[in-house]
């Protein structure tokens, strides 16, 4: 049994049913396994979600790592990369919506291991985009990193609803326009 290839699994699962809905028992369905082998490595569904959140944490870090070291895409080219890897997911029928915001209204204890682990993905979304913006120079990027995350969230939100590129397209014009006002700011065209 390879670890990655169950919770891939398991990720591709929690997508289409949902946090909430998905089970130890149904992740032992999709990969062909039964309960018993899957609980020898996560006891219970907690520990499985835990681990397939924390495994898709790391390969958003690692997505988030690579781009930010490419030497040939500009702050603003990596700022709106999201929006074409949600691209490159509707394309393929995946319709991810925000897990991490999901395990918050599943496991809604601040103090709760998975409602951490959303927590710090939150953060590392932040500040990925908070260390471009300040690359960029723009006036107050803290709150325009605030401004570009809430898009992100109700582009990721609206997915969930209505599967529609259409919602990712507006997404990614607005976050343009935040960007250009910013930068506007900064040159002092606008005050």
């Amino acid at each position: 049994m390879q670890r990655e290839e169950v919770l891939e699994q398991a990720l591709h699962l929690l997508e289409r049913e949902g946090l909430a809905s998905t089970t130890l028992e149904m992740v032992a369905a999709e990969v062909s396994y039964s309960p018993d082998e899957l609980r020898h490595f996560w006891p219970d569904r907690e520990a499985l979600l835990y681990d397939a959140l924390r495994y898709h944490s790391q390969q958003i870090e690692a997505w988030r790592r690579q781009l930010i070291h490419d030497e040939t895409q500009s702050p603003q080219q990596k700022l709106l990369g999201r929006y074409d890897a949600l691209t490159e997911f509707v394309g393929n029928q995946r319709y991810p919506g925000c897990l991490f915001i999901a395990a918050c209204n599943v496991f809604p204890d601040a103090n709760h291991p998975i409602h951490q682990l959303a927590i710090e993905q939150k953060q590392a979304a932040w500040n990925y985009t908070h260390e471009l913006l300040t690359m960029l120079e723009v006036d107050d990027p803290d709150m325009v990193a605030k401004q570009m995350e809430l898009v992100l969230e109700g582009c990721l939100s609206r997915l969930l609803v209505h599967r529609s590129q259409q919602d990712v397209d507006t997404a990614r014009r607005l976050a343009e326009d935040i960007l250009r006002l910013a930068q506007c700011r900064t040159a002092g065209a606008l005050t």
